[in-house]
């Protein structure tokens, strides 16, 4: 027996609101109270919804957008993310379940629809991305921040840009993490239509219904082949991404650009060039590991540390006793 699709609240969804009705489903990012950021569990329940859509013969659309009206979505949750500057190799994890709703939504067979209601950052702007087509309200702004904040760089965007907006413009993008406005988003191909936030619906609605009175087998074909190239730079890139991200969770430029977001402060670019111009190595925090006690014998202190952390004493002088 193939599987079936289900009713929506079959599924008891804790993140996001998923509708289906009258050929077209909807998947609402709803978490607006951390501008629809994405966890763990909001991307697992994402991968189901677009599953299911994907097995619904009766869903010939499928739009995905952010509840309230500041966000689509505003990249990966940075509260959660602290956890990986303690255990990094989770990260592989999460950006697994990352790389599989992004597989569903692009592979789901139907066209897709983003609704972009508010500001779309990092991982959202990759979720726009993904979508065949997008409709925005006038007021929203598109941005990428990982060269500027450190915490995820771009793994999507940077395949998926220079395909959509030039080479030249997505390096500008992801180099300078500036906002876009939607009306220049517009101009340089990054979404089809701008709308005054008041019609917003209108416009999604509109598409939809002439996307449903389309073929849908054909239509299926035609969106395959067009992913083509979205296909060929995801796949010899994305796993590579997934490892370097994986590495980097915890490192010193991670760890700065999360703990500036979290403590509400800039990013501090000038500590971190400051090193590299004293050949410091920026890999560590506070240098490599390479110290051991002469003491208790403790291993892998970093070398600008003077005393051990273990049994307190100064490093370096064996017949010194602790403070």
């Amino acid at each position: 027996m193939y599987p079936r699709a289900r009713p929506p609240e079959a599924f008891a969804f804790q993140r996001i609101i998923y509708e289906k009705r009258d050929g077209w489903a909807r998947v609402t990012i709803n978490r607006p109270q951390v501008l629809n950021a994405l966890d763990f569990a909001t991307l697992s329940e994402m991968s189901a919804a677009f599953q299911d859509a994907s097995w619904d013969d009766a869903v010939a659309v499928l739009i995905l957008t952010g509840a309230g009206d500041r966000a689509f979505c505003a990249g990966a949750d940075l509260a959660e993310q602290q956890q990986f500057l303690r255990r990094p190799r989770d990260y592989w994890k999460w950006m697994g379940m990352f790389v599989e709703a992004q597989e569903r939504l692009r592979n789901i067979g139907k066209p897709t629809v983003a609704r972009l209601n508010g500001i779309v950052v990092g991982g959202g702007n990759e979720f726009n991305l993904a979508c065949d087509l997008a409709v925005a309200a006038e007021d929203i702004t598109l941005r990428h921040v990982g060269t500027a904040r450190g915490s995820v760089p771009a793994a999507g965007a940077t395949q998926w840009l220079p395909i959509m907006v030039g080479e030249r413009r997505a390096r500008e993008i992801l180099f300078l993490c500036e906002e876009v406005p939607a009306q220049q988003a517009l101009a340089w191909g990054w979404v089809n239509q701008v709308v005054p936030r008041a019609e917003l619906d209108a416009a999604v609605q509109r598409l939809v219904e002439k996307l449903i009175h389309k073929l849908p087998e054909v239509t299926r074909y035609t969106k395959q082949q067009l992913n083509f190239w979205r296909d060929l730079s995801w796949h010899l890139t994305i796993g590579h991404a997934r490892d370097w991200l994986t590495l980097h969770a915890g490192a010193p430029e991670t760890r700065e650009g999360i703990e500036a977001f979290m403590e509400k402060r800039p990013v501090d670019y000038e500590a971190i060039r400051r090193a590299l111009r004293e050949d410091r190595p920026t890999e560590f925090a506070w240098g490599p590991p390479t110290q051991r006690c002469p003491h208790c014998g403790a291993a892998h202190i970093p070398e600008e540390f003077t005393y051990c952390g273990n049994c307190g004493r100064p490093l370096g002088r064996p017949d010194e006793p602790p403070p």
